[in-house]
């Protein structure tokens, strides 16, 4: 284990108009004294509205490494993204999630004899955030990423990518044919039209050249067989926006590999296939061995012709010469190592109580999609390589870490050298106070949806924003479309919502366009939505997953940053989970409201700008 040192020359500025109060102070203390330890593993145990992400920024500020921030879902990772770019606006901030506005795996089921092929769509925006982040770790060190945990799956080696990229400087020596041949080397396509990502035009001795991590177009003149100069220009206009001396150009895709390797792995392939066919044809499985060799040889061909193919991910093991069982390259490698060969990043685990089962539960989800694919001709048995990262894998890929939540779980509790308490609110607000109601109540024949309509009302018409917490994606639809026939602005949330769609909808409804927000999982952990002055919670009663006492106080968390919050709790009777919420919000108020006293403190909302989480707007326009 490396211990953790601090350095006069910080790589990181954090500029904020406010400083540390109530909690934070002796949490960023601890928690930095914590990594100068040594210690591997610490948690955060803040509550909502606490201001762990400033916590955190202060931690990193005094820590001269680059960081990964992991988060359970896109939403989240979208807030802290613009929170940490805001807060270092001179570092590097990037974002790196899923990239699929919808993806269907591939898949076989046996029962039915059913065959799925991949199908998905792939946004380019998402797309463009994931190389600016790759990029950047191989560019530079004060450099932080905020991830979803699909920073766990298989990316491709970071070495090839980083051997493959194209450094131009002016003046240097350079053919037309030498810079047409190194782009399309590294899998930019050439066009005549107009100029997308991953991209090149070329016009005479004129290249156009639209990289993959930026929205921006490089123009290079050639002239005597030199670069005689290398501009930026406007997508739109084509004027000449700035001029450089020098750039770096990293390949489109992250599957990228030189002819030697090719060759070695199509030679790799081949064997392989013919052993497993060898093997279909001892058992008597033809269709199989059909199918295999059919689908093998078409790869190969594309692989040969073109250097990538549909699914290369799957041939990832030959393509970057790994054992059999292997781990893959995820992100977590394009990090550097120290002197001591550790990993030389520090990784803030956000909402731990969620992210680090999800992060748990991925490899064997994935193996048991792979295993039938393989077992009926349908992928080789190295397939079953291209795969996320074992939870040990993991693990072992990382330094020192920081978990974050309101609600440690026993994995955070049992591992962490020390858990940091951070309670009190700096704008002094208590957790908010909780009302259990009925699901139906027969003296007034009422049901919790005729309650909840009630209380919406009322609070519309003072511009309060309402979250109604239910357990189904289809109760929240119903209860959506219900809501618009009593003439209620109201819209739903949850995990069929594209992820740009999802960012759009959470600033609507901050914007006040719609009073309700309904949801299920996504409207738990982390989201920042200090309008919110009421939370009510539908079927609090039904003890499981979904009302389990972590859930149920990350939901709650959610009108804690209003001096007006109110929680409602729907059930016929109090749960075990139910008690000890509210126990452990009654424990909490008790020190926030001593603090407050001590203090002459008397609680006020918490203040948080409206603005665009992501950096997409100008590439609206370009589509």
């Amino acid at each position: 284990m490396t211990v953790a040192t601090t350095n006069m020359s910080k790589i990181f500025k954090l500029k904020s108009d406010y400083t540390p109060t109530g909690d934070q102070p002796q949490a960023i203390e601890k928690l930095n004294t914590g990594l100068e330890k040594g210690y591997d593993y610490q948690t955060l145990l803040g509550v909502t509205g606490s201001g762990k992400t400033f916590s955190i920024a202060n931690v990193i500020e005094k820590q001269n490494k680059p960081v990964l921030v992991i988060a359970p879902n896109k939403s989240l990772a979208a807030q802290l993204y613009r929170e940490f770019k805001n807060y270092f606006p001179d570092n590097v901030v990037n974002y790196f999630v899923s990239y699929y506005d919808y993806y269907q795996p591939e898949a076989y089921l046996p029962i039915t004899d059913t065959y799925i092929d991949k199908e998905a769509m792939i946004n380019q925006e998402i797309d463009r955030l994931r190389h600016a982040a790759t990029s950047s770790i191989l560019s530079r060190r004060d450099v932080i990423i905020v991830a979803s945990v699909s920073c766990i799956y298989n990316l491709g080696v970071p070495d090839s990518y980083l051997e493959s990229r194209i450094v131009l400087e002016k003046d240097v020596l350079l053919t037309r044919a030498d810079l047409i041949k190194q782009l399309v080397k590294v899998q930019f396509e050439r066009t005549n039209g107009d100029v997308k990502r991953g991209q090149f035009r070329v016009r005479g001795d004129i290249f156009e050249i639209r990289p993959m991590s930026e929205n921006i177009i490089y123009r290079l003149n050639l002239s005597g067989q030199k670069l005689s100069r290398i501009s930026i220009i406007d997508n739109t206009t084509r004027n000449i926006l700035e001029d450089l001396k020098e750039i770096v150009i990293f390949p489109p895709k992250h599957f990228i590999s030189d002819k030697p390797k090719l060759e070695a792995a199509i030679k790799d392939i081949k064997e392989e296939l013919k052993d497993r066919l060898r093997y279909f044809k001892k058992e008597g499985l033809l269709l199989e061995a059909e199918r295999l060799e059919r689908r093998t040889k078409y790869d190969i061909e594309m692989l040969r012709s073109l250097g990538f193919c549909h699914g290369i991910e799957n041939y990832s093991r030959h393509l970057t010469g790994k054992l059999a069982g292997e781990a893959p390259d995820s992100l977590l490698a394009y990090f550097g190592k120290d002197k001591e060969g550790n990993p030389d990043f520090l990784t803030i685990i956000d909402e731990s109580h969620i992210t680090v089962p999800q992060i748990r539960g991925m490899y064997n989800g994935d193996k048991a999609r792979k295993q039938n694919l393989v077992q009926y001709g349908w992928r080789l048995p190295s397939a079953l390589d291209n795969r996320p990262l074992k939870f040990n894998e993991f693990k072992e890929r990382i330094n020192q870490s920081i978990f974050t939540t309101a609600t440690p779980a026993e994995y955070e509790k049992e591992h962490s050298k020390q858990v940091v308490e951070q309670v009190i609110r700096p704008t002094g607000l208590l957790d908010p106070e909780i009302e259990i109601r009925p699901v139906f109540e027969e003296e007034k024949n009422r049901s919790q949806i005729d309650d909840i309509i009630l209380e919406i009302k009322r609070l519309a018409k003072k511009q309060e924003r309402v979250i109604v917490n239910t357990l189904t994606k289809k109760q929240a639809e119903d209860l959506n479309d219900y809501l618009k026939t009593q003439n209620i602005k109201a819209n739903y949330l949850h995990s069929d919502i594209k992820t740009l769609q999802r960012i759009e909808i959470l600033k609507d409804f901050r914007t006040g366009k719609f009073d309700v927000l309904i949801g299920v999982n996504l409207l738990r952990e982390g989201l920042d939505l200090p309008e919110v002055t009421l939370v009510a919670i539908l079927d609090a009663d039904r003890e499981g997953f979904l009302r389990s006492e972590t859930s149920l106080m990350q939901t709650m968390g959610r009108a804690a940053r209003n001096v007006k919050g109110k929680i409602i709790l729907y059930g016929n009777k109090t749960t075990k989970s139910m008690k000890r919420a509210i126990d452990e919000v009654d424990r909490r108020r008790e020190k926030q409201l001593e603090y407050n006293k001590k203090h002459n403190i008397t609680p006020t909302n918490i203040s948080k700008k409206i603005e665009i989480m992501l950096d997409i707007e100008g590439d609206k326009k370009d589509k």
